[in-house]
């Protein structure tokens, strides 16, 4: 009687192989999104810079949420957004401010375009804008609330301005500042704004 080799080997190379393959496709995708965005990306595009067939595509990711969720992770993973928590214990409420929001922009820095990117598809594409909401959303919420304390609603509302990444762009990007400076100067409007 002959014994069959155990099929663990053969498995747990399948399941390796399998994820390399998710691995490709979302690195093709993140690629593409930070290049023509989310909403102009298909999936014949991703399936052809991961080098997979479109039926492997869809064995991976059926539904395009799927997709966009997997970019988001890999996207977080590799450069996280910034975590507000830390600032919390920062008692001086100016130098709080300034050290969250350079780190927010030093973000901006670092992801510029596919940042710009996915936020322009989120106002024409209804998954992306569903995605960003969903984890953009809390965390923009969680740094007006550590940034904002005891400002006005009027201040409150110019650091929301602040908070945003058009208003890095603006600033930084086309207006030529510094991040610092860009810092500086959008405190300095939040502080005289009564």
């Amino acid at each position: 009687m002959k014994i069959k080799a155990p099929r663990t080997y053969t498995l747990k190379r399948r399941a390796e192989q399998q994820a390399e393959t998710r691995r490709r496709i979302v690195e093709a995708a993140v690629e593409l999104h930070s290049t023509i965005g989310p909403a102009r990306t298909t999936i014949s595009m991703v399936a052809d810079r991961a080098g997979v067939q479109r039926h492997t595509f869809y064995a991976h990711f059926p539904e395009e949420r799927d997709l966009l969720l997997a970019c988001s992770g890999l996207t977080e993973k590799r450069d996280p957004l910034p975590d507000p928590e830390p600032w919390r214990s920062i008692a001086d409420l100016d130098e709080r401010r300034r050290i969250g929001l350079r780190a927010i922009y030093d973000w901006y820095g670092r992801n510029a375009e596919l940042a710009a990117n996915v936020l322009r598809d989120a106002e024409i594409h209804a998954p992306v804008r569903e995605i960003n909401e969903t984890l953009w959303g809390p965390r923009m919420a969680a740094y007006s609330e550590v940034l904002g304390a005891k400002l006005d609603a009027k201040q409150q509302a110019l650091l929301r301005l602040a908070l945003g990444f058009f208003t890095w762009r603006t600033l930084v990007r086309e207006g030529g500042m510094k991040p610092g400076a860009a810092v500086t100067a959008m405190l300095e409007a939040i502080a005289c704004i009564k």
